[in-house]
């Protein structure tokens, strides 16, 4: 890889990341509606890229399904999810999308899991069930169960994604903005009552993290991830990926003042282990999914 490309791929990753603590402080400081956040992040989004929404990739109701999977369901799961936990949590137990797009594969694309990627998936899950478990309380996250459900919401997305074809990055882009915005208003105005006056009450800085969130990280992050993956091996790009959750991490703890203790070290070490033994492995979804899972958390 070239020096100026390995740049980019350390922007891309820096932006995903920059990303996970700004929604944090939006949902968390700002107590701006998480739903919301997500509808105005969404249009933002739509309306970036509009021009690219026709022609509509077939088969139309294949692509409406996994636009809401990989959009409006994984967004929306994981705003609420880190109006409860820490974004540096967030993105350590995020990454049991990589072993559950694994597993999904296997059912619905016929792929085989050889001992190390069963071992990456073991990693993985027990790395995330470390961050996840409250010893004191001898329960899980609430929060953090929120994460894992946008996980699988993405990873079942991926797959079927991969089941499509000739689908560009931008138009995927336009007809997840555009099939989300809906659906999602329609859940904020059931459970975020007043949610417009919260947008308005949260200031400026509400606006300018949906448009940098919509605009600079989905457009203009995921474009560019997606031009280095078709330049490159994916056993090369996959793995360089994992510097955004420890970015994440990093940023949580010298701005948000994250806790980082040494079941959090553990924990982080075992999942960021276990992905990449999954990532060094041939698997047909994990540039998309790295790709969804960075951009979204």
């Amino acid at each position: 890889m070239s020096f100026r490309d390995f740049g980019l791929l350390v922007l891309v990753c820096l932006l995903w990341a920059s990303n996970n603590i700004i929604s944090k402080y939006v949902v968390s400081y700002l107590e701006a509606p998480p739903l919301f956040y997500a509808v105005v992040r969404f249009a933002v989004v739509a309306l970036a890229v509009c021009p690219w929404l026709f022609p509509m990739p077939r088969p139309a109701w294949r692509m409406i399904i996994v636009c809401l999977l990989m959009g409006g369901g994984n967004f929306a799961l994981l705003f609420v999810g880190l109006k409860m936990t820490t974004p540096s949590a967030a993105a350590v137990v995020g990454q049991v999308g990589v072993p559950i797009t694994t597993l999904l594969s296997v059912l619905m694309l016929g792929e085989k899991i050889r001992w190390r990627r069963a071992v990456g998936i073991l990693l993985t899950l027990t790395g995330a069930l470390a961050v996840m478990w409250d010893p004191h309380g001898f329960t899980l996250s609430t929060g953090l169960m929120f994460v894992v459900a946008s996980a699988f919401a993405g990873s079942l997305g991926a797959v079927m994604m991969k089941q499509m074809e000739g689908v560009k990055p931008l138009q995927f882009q336009a007809w997840v903005g555009a099939t989300s915005i809906l659906p999602l208003a329609l859940l904020s105005a059931i459970f975020e009552p007043g949610q417009v006056q919260a947008g308005v009450a949260a200031g400026w800085q509400f606006w300018v993290a949906a448009v940098y969130s919509g605009i600079v990280v989905s457009v203009g992050a995921h474009t560019l991830y997606y031009a280095l993956i078709q330049r490159y091996e994916a056993t090369l790009i996959s793995p360089l990926t994992l510097m955004t959750p420890l970015a994440t991490i990093a940023l949580g703890v010298a701005l948000l003042g994250d806790p980082f203790g040494p079941r959090m070290v553990a924990g982080t070490a075992l999942a960021l282990a276990g992905v990449l033994i999954i990532a060094l492995r041939r698997n047909q979804v994990m540039p998309l999914l790295l790709a969804v899972w960075n951009r979204s958390q």
